[in-house]
């Protein structure tokens, strides 16, 4: 069933607190940031906005030394049961150092976004939840090298979840795909790129409020931004945590290590050219 957000069925059995409060509460659950990288299909709840600040740490690229920091601060606005606005702007810092030479620290203001949330099918009601999540950015450095660039992208994902065992354990499967156009400025190179991500995660409430869980994540780049040149391939897995601080603050943290991939034209058992080795996110988010 397609949820419109505007009958009255919606209106009885859709999330009736915000995120904290919900997740704290026994019965229903924001599905949203339970699961790390992995998201759920839930967006909130209208008239009650929502400020998050998300935090991603990555190690470990070839060749030399590469450690980036990425963090975002952006607004979220449920504008109906089935419909979300969320701007944001961007920050960064990277090191990042060739072979045996210097390294360089960069960092600042890299980017704004818009990310734009329609859920298609209300688990409540449904199945399971199913929901369209579209960012689109613009930013002023190229993320893979830490270099000054102009950039244009788009991420386009379907997020579904259900409750596995009702207000216990609830699962999530995520598809996205991304494109990116970005222009360096010292080399004066326009790369087009895309990418592929697959990811399923499950999370068990251990006390109100307090989930933990595991997620696995298949991601594949290319060249182009139509899926044109397959360049590498990479498995992640790892352990997640949510908790409601109270029932307007909420965290979540997710660690990701890589345990398998393959760089195009390379050996070994790892693609450490176009991924990372490891991956750590961190959430905070506040309802008023």
């Amino acid at each position: 069933m397609i949820a419109t957000g505007l009958t009255p069925v919606s209106a009885a059995f859709g999330q009736g607190l915000p995120t904290a409060a919900e997740n704290l509460t026994p019965g229903d659950l924001d599905t949203e940031h339970l699961f790390g990288f992995t998201e759920g299909s839930d967006l909130g709840i209208p008239g009650e906005p929502e400020l998050e600040w998300e935090t991603t740490g990555r190690l470990g690229r070839r060749p030399g030394t590469f450690g980036a920091v990425d963090s975002g601060l952006a607004l979220k606005v449920p504008l109906s049961n089935d419909f979300r606005l969320a701007p944001g702007v961007a920050f960064n810092a990277y090191e990042v150092g060739p072979p045996g030479g210097q390294t360089r620290t960069v960092g600042g203001l890299s980017a704004g976004f818009l990310e734009t949330r329609l859920r298609l099918q209300d688990r409540r009601e449904a199945p399971f939840g199913l929901t369209l999540n579209i960012v689109s950015s613009v930013g002023r450095i190229d993320t893979g090298s830490g270099l000054r660039a102009s950039s244009y992208g788009t991420e386009a994902g379907l997020l579904a979840d259900r409750e596995l065992i009702p207000g216990k354990l609830v699962g999530a499967i995520n598809l996205g795909y991304a494109l990116a156009a970005t222009r360096l400025h010292r080399l004066d190179d326009r790369l087009l790129s895309s990418g592929l991500e697959v990811s399923g995660a499950l999370a068990y409430q251990v006390q109100p409020g307090t989930f933990l869980g595991g997620e696995l994540r298949y991601l594949r780049a290319y060249d182009g931004l139509g899926l044109d040149r397959f360049t590498g391939e990479a498995v992640f897995l790892g352990p997640t945590l949510y908790a409601s601080l109270s029932a307007q603050l909420w965290l979540s943290v997710a660690w990701s290590v890589q345990v398998a991939g393959r760089a195009a034209g390379e050996g070994g058992g790892l693609d450490l050219t176009n991924f990372d080795r490891h991956q750590a996110r961190l959430r905070i988010g506040y309802n008023f």
